[in-house]
């Protein structure tokens, strides 16, 4: 035999010498790898060709198993077969004693075949064998919703568990995703008049309209302005079936808040102007602006009309359903029907700048003005039903809650008063300079002021329960829920507070220069400055979640609901609006497929990201700041 090359191919000049050779000689035995060594092919049977090499044996498919050798083979071993037999009329002791005697004899590698033989039959699938009402508590115990969703993916008797609300339903508690269900939502808005929890535990301000007579523009629903609390959000789109599919929608939210979303950019009007007020409702996006003009949009951004009427700037608005209310420059409060963009009534009685205005229910609504007054309008007759007179100087800002109202003056103090009987409850004294900015929740009234202050009230008897400081300049911004207050300054800072405590949980740079508009819900902060950037921040973790749009000359006003926010700006020298969308696709688009998959061959079913782009609305993959001069600027009319 030859040694050295390792090719087993012979060359030609090679060949031609064997078989030379060969054909003089008797056929010497060819070894080959599948023939025994003793086997030899005749001289006249050589290929012409050597033979292709053995290639290795093809990758076992998922369907082939490794056999387990359960039952005896058809020709097996008489031996093998009397051994099994005796094995099994052993007890267990001699089973045992058997066992341990042939492992004694296996080298490592038998052993580790018998690991590996023996350690998949140990294990248990616990859904297969506990009852199934402790499989949902365990899968209630799950808190990441892609670990929920994927476990579908194990099997069709975990995809029937994790298909059940009940694990859903803990995932939208510990998410805050709670909700009424539809009949007690239904039994609840039945009562006129009345405070219902929401979700997030905080009142729905939903009144019944059980009124007669009303003007044309009434509605039988309100719109809740969102400078007063969130609106109900459920009615954009169908109430939600089940946890799971409701839990889906708002965790496509959340995610389309943090990265995602789509937004369109639109011109407000030719004619440029500050933006003073700004209101997102059911049905409108409502704008005013200080040239004396109301736009009114559609909640895509369309224009629908503009109300002219006032003949100098518009500083307060406040809508209800159809109806708007209205007051600015010229000292008159108006009242319009959005539907059909004409004057209902002229309001007439201050006798100098209307500086802010809110509704109490549906047929009342006080303003308040530079001439020091407060004013209750009755809207269904279109008359002054009481003029509250007290403070000394200016009322910049009134908030409502039943019926208490509470206004704040730049002679350093707020009042509350009662809207039915048109007094002066009391009176909260404390600051050292203007109060610009006032929130009451019924329990809690904060005020901010010119000295960098804000003070917690108690509007049971007026005490001041704590002063916040922090703010190094007029604290402008504030908006009050639960026991959590959120305030922006003019030194551009936003400041998170508790309300339990007094104390403050984040202190955020937000801003390079003045805070102009503030909201937060259970979730997020979105604020907006004279810097000209709007940004959302993580209210639990006081982050920066990120920035929405690009950086503009000023923000005027930003306001924003679970699944839209509506941004006002002045950009290249225009005013302009900017609507960012973060709805999900409709629920169709993915429960349809989503039912239609089995277990084998159904998608990942991780929460996939919606990002608000195109290619995203196809179907997913888804599984079981004002400053003192911009703030004294609104007052030279």
């Amino acid at each position: 035999m030859v040694n050295g090359p390792t090719s087993i191919y012979p060359s030609p000049a090679s060949r031609s010498r064997k078989r030379s050779t060969m054909s003089r000689t008797t056929p010497r035995p060819i070894h080959t790898p599948t023939s025994p060594m003793s086997s030899t092919i005749p001289h006249n049977l050589l290929p012409s060709a050597p033979a292709s090499p053995p290639t290795p044996a093809p990758s076992p498919t998922p369907t082939q198993r490794a056999p387990d050798w359960s039952t005896a083979a058809e020709h097996e071993d008489s031996r093998i077969r009397q051994i099994r037999e005796a094995f099994i009329e052993m007890n267990r002791a001699e089973q045992q004693r058997m066992l341990g005697e042939l492992l004694n004899l296996c080298d490592s590698q038998l052993l580790s075949f018998v690991s590996d033989f023996v350690s998949p039959r140990l294990k248990k699938d616990p859904f297969m064998v506990l009852p199934t009402e402790i499989c949902l508590r365990i899968l209630e115990c799950v808190e990441d919703p892609t670990t929920l969703a994927r476990s579908s993916q194990v099997s069709r008797k975990w995809r029937e568990l994790v298909t059940d609300d009940m694990a859903w339903k803990s995932l939208c508690e510990k998410f805050s995703y709670r909700t009424l269900s539809k009949d007690a939502q239904a039994k609840q808005n039945e009562l006129p008049g009345v405070w219902t929890p929401r979700d997030n535990g905080e009142p729905d301000f939903r009144h019944q309209w059980q009124l007669s007579g009303l003007p044309v523009g009434f509605e039988n629903t309100r719109a809740m302005s969102l400078d007063r609390a969130e609106k109900e959000r459920q009615d954009r789109r169908p109430g939600f079936t089940t946890y799971k599919s409701h839990f889906k929608q708002r965790y496509m939210v959340e995610t389309a808040w943090r990265n995602g979303g789509k937004f369109d950019t639109r011109r407000l009007s030719p004619d440029q102007g500050v933006v003073t007020s700004l209101h997102l409702t059911q049905k409108y996006i409502v704008v005013a602006l200080d040239n004396a003009k109301i736009h009114v949009f559609d909640t895509d951004g369309n224009n629908q009309k503009t109300l002219q009427g006032h003949v100098m700037g518009v500083w307060a608005m406040v809508p209800w359903g159809d109806l708007l209310v209205s007051g600015g420059c010229d000292r008159d409060v108006r009242v319009w029907n959005l539907a059909t963009a004409l004057p209902i009534y002229t309001l007439r009685g201050h006798t100098s700048t209307v500086r802010c205005i809110k509704m109490s229910d549906a047929t009342t609504a006080i303003s308040g003005s530079r001439d020091t007054t407060l004013r209750i309008w009755d809207l269904k007759k279109g008359v002054c039903k009481h003029v509250l007179v007290g403070h000394q100087a200016s009322v910049r800002c009134l908030e409502i809650h039943g019926d208490l109202v509470v206004s704040g003056s730049y002679d350093t103090t707020a009042r509350i008063w009662s809207i039915s009987e048109g007094r002066c409850l009391r009176t909260l004294t404390g600051h050292f300079s203007q109060i610009y900015a006032i929130a009451f929740d019924g329990k809690k009234i904060a005020t901010g002021s010119l000295d960098t202050s804000v003070r917690i009230w108690d509007p049971t008897d007026g005490r001041c329960m704590a002063v916040l400081q922090g703010h190094t300049s007029l604290v402008g911004q504030l908006q009050l829920k639960v026991d959590i207050l959120v305030t922006g300054g003019s030194d551009g800072s936003v400041r998170v507070w508790s309300l339990t405590d007094f104390q403050a949980i984040h202190r955020l740079a937000a801003h390079d220069n003045s805070v102009t508009s503030l909201q937060f819900d259970n979730t997020r902060i979105v604020s907006g400055g004279s810097d000209g950037r709007v940004k959302v921040w993580d209210l639990k973790k006081g982050t920066l979640v990120r920035e929405l749009g690009s950086p503009s000359e000023a923000v005027w006003r930003v306001v924003f609901e679970e699944e839209k926010a509506v941004i006002m700006a002045s950009r290249g020298g225009k005013t302009i609006m900017e609507i960012w969308s973060f709805s999900p696709p409709p629920e169709d688009e993915y429960t349809d497929i989503y039912r239609s998959s089995s277990p084998a061959s159904m998608p990942d079913q991780s929460m996939h990201e919606y990002d608000g782009s195109a290619a995203s609305q196809s179907t997913p993959n888804l599984g079981d700041k004002v400053d003192v001069n911009m703030a004294d600027a609104t007052d030279n009319c």
